[in-house]
């Protein structure tokens, strides 16, 4: 028997959790049967994913997202200045000013923060969702309006990712287990448009308004349940549904609130795991640092700038009190710790994503003195094989924190990253698309051969951030280096494969939480060995169960992690300067096919782009010949056009022609034998209707190229003619004549039967 709280289905469908939930009591427990058989039973199926947004469309007072989870997704407006998503405010520059010290803040050195806090936000929101390979969807974005063709993609960052068809879709491909995470942050919501926002900026109500959303999403659903325990859990998968778990994620947990309260009041509601710390230092504990907007927002709660270190420019940091190597010094609080403790109590899961080092060195001490509690981290990136840049922050993942996850028994959620990553020369896996799946696969398979840690998939999907890139078409492929690169790379899939899958994340990359069966396809389409990852579900599981129970100490000594066999980074300048260049611009000689864009004519295998004027409008590659375009079709190379150079299919006999290459006979003629009509040379016997003395066995067509366009084949021989006939002359030029009788008029022996014209002009 095991105390779980009421929510337990059907109990936790029937109540009501509004935003006044927020002041109410704990929901009463009762004794509930425990699963016995499943418990301890066989192994669940399928993977899991450790960090989804389900419900971030009201994240931020709902001021940020366009879609809803459920009904029907429609159509946004292209984020006009007075939209209703994807903007943040036109007079950001007034938020620092509340720091008596802004004064003395140089950010020109930093793009983003320029762009949002020096020039507004009418210009900032342009730049949020821009990175290399994409104009991303934020600001005005008309060319992403449409839904599904236009978003969401693997670029989308302000649309809707999560919709529940996309999320049966996912478990339908064999997605068995979701942690879904309660998102907020009070500073972007601060940034958005008052007009966009539902409510005032408070991050707990927000969580309450998406634990409501969690639980009604649980009532009306069939196929998916929210576990309460891992028994619950087994019991859910094995019954064919998607088990969720709840989890918070937020910078200002619990508010002011007395914490123990909250905690017991929100684990009686289904939340199962907890992020002491998110992208701000709290009261609980410090957060790592990573994006710069992040730092903006810790100086507007402190003033606070740091010269120890520079990373929000070169010779500083906003907010954060770091030490000289860039790390935050603040670990968990007195509270952080005492959270901590009381999350391991419950047997809650202890979620160190976005800790701080030193607060994770503090969780992993706690977790020590309570017989190895299992850590794990949602959402992350293993630092040794990621790019330099990326490689710096301190929310990237070392290999002594994984040591940590392994000697407690915790597991790790791999993020499904947009960026460059470093090959690992072990995964077997060709690092040659940049951002890609095959950039996912270096980064697995370094997890799973050196780190040797358990891993599920830690999307982030409508996290705010980019998934990963897509390894075909036009959309961002291979795009996280420099455009050349890109181009290049992505010519490369086309001819060395492995092949699309033939669903829409060949060009889209993981644009939604219904393609992660799909980007896991993949991974194991490249080569990665993705066997552990496919039953990731189970590892979660048996993890949980370790929090739940008695435990003898550490799980894994962790003695045989190996950073080894991560190949040197090639910086992007070194690589960049292998590449032609063109009006100051590097390019990736015929790295495109007909129809793809193209700045240069030496980009495209045709050597022919319609770009102008050092490619100050992009162009498409086009035809050069006939040559370009198959055996089946001609390159329209007339008088310029909108179809001049386009490849077009060859012409019928008797359609309209210029020369031979346009038809399907490669013939062409009629007025003179030199233009008019599409022929098949000798195709037509006496009689028979033409346009080209060649087009007839008799090589004379009665057509002429003014008054009758259309003829009949003319004899020029009487082999042309039947035996009883001749080839007429004169009036009757060209038409076969019966040959005449005895005393009948002629001029010639071959005009009479007999073949016998006699002197006197008869026949014999």
């Amino acid at each position: 028997m095991q105390r779980l709280p009421s929510p337990c289905r059907p109990s936790l469908l029937s109540l009501g959790l509004a935003l006044s939930l927020y002041a109410c009591a704990p929901v009463e427990e009762e004794v509930l049967d425990e699963p016995t058989q499943t418990q301890q039973g066989l192994a669940v199926p399928g993977f899991a994913e450790l960090h989804h947004h389900m419900f971030a469309e009201q994240a931020f007072s709902g001021g940020w997202f366009h879609g809803n989870h459920n009904g029907t997704l429609t159509r946004c407006d292209g984020g006009a200045p007075e939209s209703d998503h994807a903007r943040v405010r036109m007079d950001l520059s007034n938020m620092l000013n509340l720091c008596p010290n802004s004064g003395g803040v140089d950010l020109s050195t930093n793009p983003i923060l320029k762009a949002l806090f020096g020039i507004g936000g009418a210009v900032g929101s342009e730049f949020i969702g821009k990175i290399e390979g994409t104009q991303g969807d934020t600001g005005l974005h008309l060319g992403r309006r449409e839904i599904p063709s236009e978003w969401p993609r693997w670029d989308t960052i302000a649309h809707q990712q999560s919709w529940e068809g996309w999320l049966r879709q996912a478990k339908d491909g064999g997605m068995s287990l979701v942690m879904v995470s309660l998102v907020s942050n009070e500073f972007l919501c601060k940034a958005l448009p008052y007009q966009n926002l539902e409510r005032s900026c408070d991050e707990m109500a927000d969580i309450e308004r998406q634990l409501q959303m969690a639980r009604d999403f649980d009532a009306r659903t069939t196929w998916a349940e929210i576990a309460l325990s891992p028994a619950h859990a087994r019991q859910i998968i094995s019954a064919g549904r998607l088990a969720i778990v709840l989890s918070i994620e937020t910078s200002k947990l619990f508010g002011t609130r007395d914490w123990r309260t909250e905690l017991d009041r929100f684990y009686s509601l289904g939340v199962r795991s907890i992020q002491p710390v998110h992208q701000l230092d709290n009261r609980f504990g410090g957060a790592a640092l990573h994006n710069a907007i992040f730092q903006a927002g810790q100086f507007l709660e402190n003033c606070h700038i740091d010269f120890d270190c520079g990373v929000t420019t070169g010779s500083f940091t906003l907010g954060f009190d770091v030490d000289s190597s860039c790390r935050n010094v603040k670990g968990l609080t007195t509270e952080g710790r005492a959270l901590v403790q009381a999350l391991m109590t419950k047997g809650m899961l202890v979620d160190i994503a976005h800790m701080s080092e030193r607060s994770v060195q503090d969780a992993f001490a706690i977790a020590q003195a309570n017989a190895y509690y299992p850590l794990m981290i949602s959402h992350g990136h293993f630092r040794e094989v990621m790019n330099p840049d990326l490689a710096d922050d301190e929310k990237t993942t070392p290999a002594w924190v994984v040591r940590y996850l392994r000697q407690t028994g915790g597991m790790f959620g791999l993020r499904t990253a947009h960026d460059e990553t470093r090959a690992y020369t072990r995964s077997g896996v060709a690092n040659n698309c940049q951002g890609s799946t095959r950039s996912v696969a270096q980064a697995y398979e370094f997890g799973r051969q050196g780190l040797k840690v358990n891993m599920a998939f830690g999307a982030d999907l409508n996290g705010f951030i980019q998934q990963t890139r897509p390894r075909f078409g036009s959309h961002g492929a291979c795009s996280a280096g420099f455009q050349a690169e890109a181009d290049a790379q992505a010519y490369q899939q086309t001819l060395s494969g492995p092949g699309r899958l033939g669903t829409e994340f060949d060009e889209k990359g993981l644009a939604h939480i219904g393609l992660l069966p799909d980007l896991l396809r993949d991974l194991r389409n490249v080569g990665a060995n993705t066997a552990a990852l496919e039953n990731s579900s189970e590892t979660f599981i048996r993890m949980w169960e370790r929090a739940t129970s008695a435990r003898s100490g550490m799980a894994d000594p962790a003695s045989d992690i190996d950073t080894t066999g991560v190949a040197p980074y090639v910086a992007k300048s070194t690589r960049e300067a292998q590449y032609p260049r063109v009006c100051g611009t590097t390019y990736a000689p015929d790295s495109k096919v007909l129809g793809q864009g193209c700045r240069f004519d030496g980009e495209c295998i045709s050597d022919q782009c319609t770009s102008v004027l050092c490619a100050t409008f992009d162009g498409r590659c086009v035809c050069n010949d006939d040559g370009d375009c198959g055996s089946t079709n001609y390159c329209a190379d007339g008088a310029p056009g909108p179809g001049d150079n386009s490849c077009t299919p060859k012409k019928a006999d008797w359609d309209s022609c210029s020369r031979d290459g346009q038809c399907r006979s490669g013939s062409c003629g009629g007025c003179a034998d030199t233009v008019g009509w599409c022929f098949t040379p000798r195709s037509k016997a006496y009689g028979q209707a033409c346009k080209s003395d060649r087009e007839c066995t008799t090589d004379r067509c009665g057509a002429d190229c003014y008054v009758n366009p259309t003829g009949t084949c003319l004899c020029q021989s009487d082999s042309h003619c039947g035996t009883s006939q001749y080839c007429g002359w004169g009036l009757n030029s060209g038409r076969c004549q019966n040959k005449k009788g005895r005393g009948a008029a002629c001029s010639a022996d071959r005009e009479c039967l007999s073949n016998n014209c006699r002197w006197s002009f008869t026949c014999a």
